[in-house]
């Protein structure tokens, strides 16, 4: 073979290579939730939630998302301090409104919902 020849073929290896690489390496695209549009809707409102991963009843708050959680804004405190103490934190969870109301607790999905007037997805 001549040098041309060796050049489009290492050419073509290359670009087979690099190819795999970005498909193998880009992020899956996150299927819908059942709830994201309720998530984005208080992400809309600028309703925050603060809390902690050890906390049972954060977990269990982000459980009900089923996934859609990832919408909701949140602040992990052990990691912001200053930031939920200047907040009020004094317990997790604890959602905070644009107005500063606070409710303080595991909530539920339906409370949210009255409280936020964000519409949760019908049954």
């Amino acid at each position: 073979m001549n040098k041309k020849a060796l050049f489009i073929i290492g050419f073509i290896i290359l670009a087979i290579i690099i190819a795999g690489f970005y498909f193998y390496n880009k992020p899956p695209v996150p299927a819908s939730g059942k709830y994201d549009d309720f998530a984005k809707c208080l992400a809309s409102k600028n309703i925050t939630m603060y809390g902690a991963a050890w906390c049972s009843h954060c977990q269990n708050e982000k459980k009900a998302f089923e996934g859609s959680f990832q919408y909701v804004p949140y602040v992990e405190c052990p990691d912001e301090p200053k930031l939920c103490l200047d907040k009020g934190v004094t317990a997790y969870p604890t959602w905070i409104f644009p107005d500063n109301k606070k409710l303080v607790g595991e909530q539920g999905l339906e409370k949210l919902s009255q409280e936020s007037s964000c519409p949760l997805p019908l049954k």
